[in-house]
């Protein structure tokens, strides 16, 4: 009987470590997505030096995004695949962001699609995955599929003499948003010390 049972509390064990450590994470994501958009808010019509800053910005702190997500996964055994993918995917969005900058702000924007398109299809196969090992990732699950449809939308409007950097702004509130739900969710696998339905 107990050793039948230690396995189950050894998984559960490190089911809500990992639960721990990535509503951590989800906290911090949100807080960062929250300055983001103020600093945007802010910033987008009075500072372009500032502007573009934040917008190289973004998919940078993907990145360290990303690899705190892998160091909050470190018991999972399951493949680090996709987040490594997206480290690399975000890395080339940051240097290539800085240079659509210098062609204008509407190519900034297109290359900015890609990468939400990219990163949302991996977020999207990232939260389906975890969904059936920690619970509570249905609002990643939403987010990644709204980040490929919000990534479409920045390429198709990005000429647009109406849109410019500010339209980036409800993509990244959104995103805070979900990470905020997210990081409720998981808040009840850690309470309950198990996993999650």
């Amino acid at each position: 009987m107990t050793s039948s049972s230690q396995p189950n509390a050894i998984v559960n064990g490190q089911t809500v470590e990992t639960a721990k450590s990535l509503r951590t994470l989800y906290f911090t994501r949100t807080t960062f997505s929250v300055i983001w958009v103020i600093l945007v808010a802010l910033f987008a019509k009075t500072s372009m030096e500032i502007a573009t800053i934040l917008l190289i910005i973004y998919p940078a702190w993907d990145v360290v995004g990303t690899f705190l997500d892998i160091r909050a996964n470190k018991n999972n055994t399951s493949k680090k695949t996709p987040q490594y993918v997206n480290v690399v995917i975000s890395s080339i969005t940051t240097v290539a962001v800085g240079i659509a900058l210098q062609h204008g702000v509407p190519d900034a924007l297109i290359v900015f699609g890609i990468w939400a398109i990219g990163t949302g299809l991996i977020q999207l196969i990232l939260g389906l995955h975890r969904r059936k090992l920690l619970g509570g990732q249905w609002p990643m699950i939403i987010s990644g599929g709204q980040s490929v449809i919000g990534g479409t939308s920045f390429i198709i409007l990005a000429h647009d003499p109406t849109k410019g950097i500010t339209s980036l702004v409800g993509y990244a509130a959104f995103g805070a948003f979900y990470y905020l739900l997210a990081a409720i969710r998981l808040s009840k696998t850690v309470n309950q010390g198990v996993v999650a339905a």
